[in-house]
């Protein structure tokens, strides 16, 4: 058989697969359109198999729609590599039984999403901060399951964490944030939001321990006052947003000097609110000339 008859009978799949199919073509697909090559044939499934074992993120969001527990654990079985993981797409039904072995099997994950998983427990937690000892972003943003002994374990084992959500964890107290504070001395963005349970005590000793904090998201904290405000003023001089908005005890007494540094705070400034009242009120803007 001469060479140019070879070159026209090479099939796609006579490449070589972990060199030139999956860093070069299959990573630049959609996930939903890998997971459709299964379909194929035997040999597409393996290759499927190949690429998913080697991904570095499992992110299925873009699909749109929940995706089946079998999939799910189908698609994570071989996999070793995850830097990232996000597990929203899976929250109506993803369990502890499903996420351990994934957890256990990723010991290198940097970025872990478990935010709405309402029917995880605290052992996921404990064993995210036992094996992702290099874990530098986590979303548990109303998981209610979350407790201040598992998140006291993440602190004693993941002090790199840069970044994490609580929002609605209402089982923390002050008590589980300040630990936190100590420890991570590296975060840079933390939402405490929906806690009536946070006060003062746990914004200051954020404030004190994480001087570079750049976002902070303090929503619907009834219980947070000027007085810890004005230390994160004090002591968070690369502060970029602030999230302030139902916490009715924050005044503009504190927030006044964190605008001047050009902060991006979510109330407006009383003036401001009161212009826009009044435009509500005669259902068309003011002819005020004002400079806010």
């Amino acid at each position: 058989m001469s060479e140019e008859a070879t070159i026209r009978t090479c099939q796609l799949l006579d490449l070589p697969w972990e060199d030139v199919l999956v860093p070069h073509i299959l990573c630049y697909l959609p996930l939903q359109h890998v997971v459709s090559l299964q379909r194929v044939s035997k040999q597409f499934h393996s290759l499927v198999q190949v690429y998913l074992s080697n991904c570095r993120t499992f992110d299925p969001s873009p699909i749109g729609q929940s995706i089946p527990k079998e999939a799910f654990c189908s698609m994570l079985k071989d996999s070793k590599v995850l830097l990232r993981l996000s597990l929203q797409n899976c929250s109506d039904w993803v369990t502890d039984q499903e996420l351990l072995p994934v957890i256990g099997q990723n010991q290198h994950l940097q970025r872990v999403e478990m935010s709405g998983c309402v029917w995880l427990t605290r052992h996921s937690l404990v064993a995210v901060s036992l094996s992702c000892a290099h874990l530098q972003h986590l979303g548990l943003a109303h998981c209610e399951w979350v407790d201040s002994l598992s998140l006291r374990s993440l602190a004693d084992h993941c002090g790199g964490l840069q970044s994490i959500d609580v929002t609605a964890c209402r089982q923390l107290k002050d008590d589980a944030i300040c630990y936190l504070a100590k420890k991570c001395l590296k975060l840079r963005s933390l939402s405490l939001a929906v806690n009536a349970n946070v006060t003062d005590e746990s914004v200051e000793e954020v404030a004190k321990n994480c001087r570079g904090l750049e976002q902070l998201d303090l929503t619907g904290c009834l219980r947070v006052r000027n007085e810890s405000i004005r230390t994160v003023a004090e002591y968070c001089p690369k502060l970029q947003s602030l999230k302030v908005n139902h916490c009715h005890n924050v005044t503009e007494s504190s927030l006044d000097p964190l605008r001047k540094r050009n902060v991006v705070i979510d109330v407006e400034p009383p003036l401001q609110r009161a212009l826009v009242l009044l435009q509500d009120v005669l259902g068309f803007a003011p002819f005020i000339n004002l400079q806010i």
